[in-house]
């Protein structure tokens, strides 16, 4: 075992609970307010949200992704490297083939209350991935600091 590694996975157990309150706080709070934004003023209220955030949670999840790489590649036998890292792919994949589709329809589409509907309901994925990526990495940091029998 490297001896840097209990740092790196302490690092991911850091950023991913700070992604994983946030991630909720999308959830429970910025998605379901977009559907009291009138149709007038939703283009103007989702450009907006979407460059804020994006400022915030792209280098987070970024670097997030990084030390998951460096992780697995310093203890590739870790069965729970890979159970976090698999719960990364899953943030990244919803990301990336739900979420941001779904954004980039709303940029143009304007207010669709279907869309939006579809936003939360899909972003579930997101929200309970990285929560149970939180669970798996403090488990393994647990485990790291745990004094040898």
């Amino acid at each position: 075992m490297r001896p840097a590694l209990p740092t790196v996975v302490l690092a991911q157990l850091v950023l991913s609970s700070f992604l994983c309150g946030l991630i909720w706080v999308v959830q429970g709070v910025v998605y379901p307010l977009f559907s009291l934004v009138g149709p007038a003023e939703f283009a103007v209220f989702h450009a907006a949200e979407m460059n804020r955030i994006s400022w915030i949670v792209g280098p987070l999840m970024s670097l997030e992704l990084i030390l998951t790489l460096v992780a697995v590649a310093w203890a590739p036998r870790e069965a729970v490297s890979w159970i976090a890292a698999g719960f990364l792919g899953v943030v990244w994949a919803s990301t990336a083939f739900l979420q941001v589709p779904l954004h980039q329809e709303l940029a143009v589409v304007g207010y669709d209350g279907e869309r939006l509907a579809r936003l939360t309901a899909t972003n579930w994925v997101r929200t309970l991935a990285w929560t149970a990526r939180v669970a798996v990495l403090w488990f393994w940091v647990r485990r790291l600091r745990a004094p040898s029998a």
